[in-house]
C-alpha cells in the first residue's frame, strides 16, 4: 500500500467527522483507496507535490486541505515510465470555492523551473475573454508584486513566461476555429457548463502529447445547459467512480449537495463548497457570510432560487413554476422503445407555422400506464440555415447558432427531415402518417385548428379520422396534472430522442391568477416546442387508446 500525507490527511478528516462529503466524494475516497493506494504500479512524486504546495503558499495564499489533496493527484505517476497516471481532471464545486485560484497556482508552478519541463505551455480556455483571463491576470499581479518572481517570470496582461523553461501561461477564448496545432503541455477549460459539445475541446487538446506529461483540467460550477459537454463529462465521471470505465481515464472531484433540502442547513453547504468547512479562513468566512445573505434574501425574492441552487450549491434546479419537468425527469424519457407493431395509437400534430417547424407524433400506452411517444419533425431549410447554421461548414464561427439545436446531427439520426421549399408542404406530413399506418393502428389524428383546416381534406382523403382542437390552450390546464404526474413518476417514454427532450425543455409553464396553466415557449423564435405540443395533443385523447390491440394486414378485406 502506498501513502501520501495530503491524501491520507484528507481521508482522515472525513473519517474523524471534521469535514462532510457528498456522495460523489465518498465514492472518490473508495475509488482512491481501491485503485491508487493499493496499486504498487504507481507513485506520488512527493518532491514535486511539496514544491507546488510551498510555491502556492509562499506567493499566493494558504492552501486548504482539499486543494492539497487535488495537487497530489496532479503529480501521480506510473513507475514503469514516469508518465502521469491521470491526464484528465474534473473539478466541480460551488461558486467561490477557489478553483480558479488553485488552477493559477498549479499553472504558474507547471511553467516554472521548479517543474523543470521546457516549453510546457499552458492555455486556459473559456467562452468569454473576461473569464478566460482570470487566472492569467491573477498570475500577472502576483509576479508584479514580488521582485523574486520578476527574476523568474516575464509577465504581461496576456501571458506569463518562465525565463528558464520558456514555458508560457496564456488564455484563449473557446472559439477553436483558428487554434489547431497548438503545442501545449496542459489545457484548462473553465466554466465548462457553457460548452454545448466537445468540438472546441477537441481542437484545443489536439496539440497535447507533444510535450511529456500532458494534462487537461476541466473546472467550473454546474449550469443550465443540458445534454451538453458537461453532462456527458459527469456521466463519464460516475462511470469511473462506479468502476464502469477505465479507472485512470478521469479524476473526478465533484462537490454538490446530495439533496435539495440540504440547502436549508448551512452546516451542509460544505458538501457543495469544501472551502466552507471548519475551521474557516478569513476568505472562507467572508464567503460563507455572503452565501448566507443570499440564502436569507430568497425569502423576500425567491426568483433567485434557481441561481442559488445551481451556482452556490452546485445542484441544478429547474423552477417547476416555469418548466414542465425537471431535467432529470425529462432525461428519464430516454428509455428503450418497446415493440409497438400493430398497436393502437393516437396521431397528433403541431404545425404552428408552415415556414419553420412541424412535428408529427404517435402516442401509445401500455399495461404499465407508460405513455410512449414516437415523433418526427419537418423543418424548412431556410429557417434552420438562418437560426441554427444548418448549412454552414464546421470550421465557420457559427458555434452559438449550432448549439441552439444541432439540426444536422438530428437529421443524421433520422429525427427530422429538412425541407428545401418555400413552405412545408401539407402532403409530406400526411404521407408520414400514411407510412406509419402500415405499422400501427392510428385511431385518429388530433391537432389544433390553426393549420388543421388546411390539412383536414388531405387527411380525410387518406381515410383518417380528424379531431380539431378549437381551443387548444384550454386543454393545457386540464392535462397539466396528468402530464406533471407522468413526468414525476417516469411514465413517459420518448426513446433516445434528444430533439424531443429539447422541445420539452423549451416549454415555459405560465400560471394565471386562477391557477390555470398554459404551455408556452421560453423563447419565441429559436427554442421550439412543436414536438411537446404534439405530445400534449395526443395526451388529450390518450384514454381512447385500447390496450392489447394487434393489427394484422391479413385481417383486412381488400
Amino acid at each position: 500500500m502506498i501513502r501520501q500525507k495530503y491524501v491520507d490527511e484528507y481521508i482522515q478528516l472525513y473519517k474523524t467527522g471534521k469535514i462532510k462529503l457528498n456522495k460523489e466524494r465518498l465514492l472518490l475516497i473508495k475509488f482512491v483507496q481501491k485503485n491508487i493506494l493499493n496499486n504498487n504500479d504507481v507513485y506520488f512524486d512527493d518532491e514535486l507535490i511539496e514544491k507546488c504546495i510551498a510555491f502556492g503558499e509562499k506567493w499566493y495564499f494558504p492552501l486548504a486541505a482539499f486543494q492539497k489533496f487535488l495537487i497530489a493527484f496532479v503529480f501521480l505517476f506510473w513507475k514503469k515510465n514516469n508518465r502521469v497516471v491521470f491526464r484528465k481532471f474534473l473539478w466541480m464545486l460551488g461558486r467561490g470555492g477557489g478553483k480558479n485560484g488553485l488552477i493559477t497556482v498549479i499553472s504558474n508552478f507547471l511553467i516554472s523551473e521548479l517543474h523543470g519541463i521546457e516549453d510546457y505551455n499552458i492555455s486556459i480556455v473559456a467562452n468569454s475573454e473576461e473569464q478566460a483571463k482570470t487566472s492569467v491576470d491573477e498570475a500577472y499581479k502576483c509576479v508584479k508584486k514580488h521582485e523574486v518572481l520578476q527574476r523568474a517570470f516575464k509577465a504581461t496582461l496576456t501571458k506569463v513566461v518562465s525565463k528558464k523553461t520558456n514555458s508560457i501561461f496564456t488564455f484563449r477564448t473557446s472559439n477553436g476555429g483558428t487554434k489547431d496545432g497548438l503545442r501545449d503541455g496542459a489545457v484548462i477549460f473553465d466554466e465548462i457548463h457553457q460548452y454545448e459539445d466537445n468540438k472546441d475541446v477537441r481542437v484545443h487538446i489536439s496539440g497535447l502529447g507533444k510535450k511529456p506529461n500532458p494534462r487537461e483540467f476541466y473546472i467550473g460550477t454546474d449550469g443550465y445547459v443540458r445534454e451538453g459537454f458537461l453532462d456527458k463529462l459527469k456521466e463519464k465521471a460516475m462511470k469511473v467512480l462506479n468502476g464502469e470505465a477505465r479507472w485512470n481515464s478521469l479524476f473526478p472531484f465533484i462537490c454538490k449537495l446530495d439533496d435539495e433540502a440540504e440547502a436549508n442547513h448551512p452546516d451542509k453547504w460544505e458538501k457543495a463548497n469544501p472551502m466552507l468547512c471548519e475551521p474557516r479562513s478569513d476568505y472562507a468566512q467572508g464567503l460563507f457570510d455572503t452565501i448566507y445573505e443570499e440564502y436569507e434574501d430568497l425569502e423576500e425574492d425567491p426568483s433567485n432560487y434557481e441561481e442559488f441552487m445551481t451556482k452556490r450549491m452546485n445542484l441544478p434546479k429547474v423552477d417547476l413554476e416555469k418548466s414542465v419537468a425537471t431535467w432529470e425527469e425529462i432525461e428519464a424519457t430516454n428509455r428503450e422503445m418497446p415493440d409497438l407493431s400493430g398497436q393502437e395509437c393516437i396521431g397528433s400534430l403541431d404545425f404552428a407555422s408552415i415556414r419553420d417547424f412541424a412535428a408529427c407524433g404517435l402516442l401509445f400506452r401500455d399495461e404499465e400506464e407508460n405513455y410512449i411517444f414516437k415523433t418526427h419533425s419537418f423543418v424548412r431549410k431556410e429557417f434552420v440555415d438562418k437560426h441554427y447554421a444548418y448549412s454552414r461548414k464546421n470550421n465557420d464561427n457559427v458555434k452559438n447558432q449550432i448549439k441552439l439545436a444541432p439540426i444536422r446531427e438530428w437529421e443524421q439520426q433520422g429525427l427530422l427531415t429538412v425541407v428545401n421549399e418555400p413552405t412545408i408542404n401539407p402532403q409530406i406530413i400526411v404521407q408520414w402518417f400514411v407510412q406509419m399506418r402500415e405499422h400501427y393502428l392510428i385511431k385518429k389524428v388530433v391537432a389544433d385548428n390553426f393549420r388543421m383546416e388546411i390539412l383536414r381534406p388531405f387527411f380525410e382523403e387518406e381515410g383518417f379520422e380528424v379531431e380539431i382542437l378549437r381551443n387548444p390552450r384550454a386543454i393545457h390546464s386540464l392535462l397539466a396534472p396528468r402530464i406533471e404526474t407522468a413526468f414525476a413518476n417516469k411514465k413517459i417514454i420518448f426513446g433516445d430522442n434528444p430533439m424531443q427532450r429539447w422541445y420539452t425543455n423549451n416549454v415555459l409553464v405560465v400560471t394565471d391568477k386562477r391557477g390555470n396553466k398554459e404551455y408556452m415557449k421560453k423563447e419565441q423564435v429559436k427554442r421550439k416546442t412543436d414536438g411537446f405540443q404534439a405530445f400534449v395533443h395526443g395526451m388529450y385523447r390518450a384514454d381512447e387508446i385500447q390496450l392489447g390491440n394487434d393489427f394484422f394486414l391479413d385481417a383486412i378485406s381488400f
